[in-house]
């Protein structure tokens, strides 16, 4: 993926968070960014129906006069160039939240600048996107945030920057959505202990890797060195810290795979985007010997055109049983893909299923 135009300083300002939103059709992107289609010669806007291109055949744009002076013209479906109204609603809320100078604006607050009443508002908000005017702005201030300190920005710096009234309250959302302090996360992890076991199962090796805060990744593979390789890719200044196989975290991962446990209970540290939180908590309480289609997933969490972004969050998904992704199938009953191959993910929903 390539953009010919520099990124406005935002929640999409990078090429990785502009798919992620065509992937979700994020209803926030629109009027942020256009993308276009090289092989067809056509643009669109993040939420465009169509089905979705092969990644390197996108461009972006921050505009559509930009797409059509690159020789793109407007696709007829979700005519770009005319932004719906609730595009111009949620623009109008978002630019509010995001110029708001002390501290974030209250339900109220929005509900003066919109002219709407505070319940409607929070409706019309959360049914174009998926989640509260505060949990788009907590959101926000986070992203803005990984942002300053990806930069190389001071944390005292970052702290007004991302939109935090004080360091305590900075350091108070960090230890929840970062698992580590904001110096850590913008060093790589550096100084930062996390420690980590592996075990061969039934479904190959299994690496099990976890903070003070919790358990922050399961994943399986076919080499237990590679699995270690990926997880310090993923921290590469972090301390890394082998554990014996028998630390009690891997021992209920290995439990559950031998039918001794119906479900792995255990203290997660998940890192994640708004949307796919909110899919991660849907999957987590369907019971053990259940599935539920993608599209019920995404009627479930208000957004029952997102079959397809809740696919791809199951995908991005690093938390293996714990967030059972597994249970999550087609709609005409198919199995579907699984991050750790489909062998695996028909092994565990066997499992269940003769429990």
């Amino acid at each position: 993926m390539q953009s010919p135009t520099n990124h406005a300083d935002s929640a999409y300002g990078d090429d990785a968070s502009r798919w992620q939103a065509v992937l979700e059709r994020d209803a926030r992107a629109d009027g942020q960014f256009v993308y276009a289609v090289t092989s067809t010669g056509i643009f669109c806007r993040p939420t465009c129906p169509s089905r979705r291109p092969q990644p390197e055949r996108v461009v972006y744009y921050d505009q559509p006069s930009d797409a059509i002076a690159g020789g793109y013209r407007a696709c007829k479906r979700c005519a770009p160039e005319a932004a719906s109204a609730d595009a111009r609603f949620v623009e109008q809320v978002v630019t509010a939240i995001d110029d708001w100078e002390d501290g974030r604006p209250t339900l109220d607050d929005l509900a003066e600048i919109t002219g709407l009443s505070p319940g409607h508002l929070q409706r019309k908000f959360k049914a174009a996107t998926g989640v509260s005017p505060a949990d788009f702005a907590r959101q926000r201030r986070m992203d803005r945030l990984r942002s300053e300190l990806r930069r190389g920005r001071d944390v005292t710096g970052s702290v007004y920057e991302a939109g935090f009234d004080s360091s305590a309250a900075l350091y108070e959302a960090a230890g929840r959505e970062l698992g580590m302090t904001p110096g850590a996360y913008r060093n790589g992890a550096q100084g930062i202990e996390i420690r980590y076991a592996t075990a061969q199962t039934t479904l190959g090796p299994v690496v099990i890797a976890y903070t003070d805060v919790g358990v922050a990744s399961i994943q399986f593979g076919d080499d237990e060195d590679d699995l270690v390789v990926r997880l310090a890719a993923e921290f590469p200044q972090a301390e890394l810290v082998p554990e014996p196989e028998s630390h009690p975290w891997l021992q209920v991962v290995l439990d559950y795979l031998t039918g001794e446990q119906p479900h792995p209970e255990l203290p997660l540290d998940i890192r994640g985007t708004a949307f796919q939180r909110r899919v991660w908590q849907a999957i987590r309480v369907i019971p053990p010997g259940e599935t539920r289609s993608y599209g019920e997933i995404a009627a479930e969490i208000g957004r029952p055109t997102a079959a397809r972004a809740v696919a791809n969050a199951c995908g991005q998904n690093r938390l293996a049983l714990a967030i059972p992704c597994h249970r999550v199938v087609r709609a005409d009953g198919g199995y579907g893909g699984y991050r750790w191959g489909a062998e695996r993910k028909s092994v565990l929903l066997e499992l269940e299923a003769a429990d």
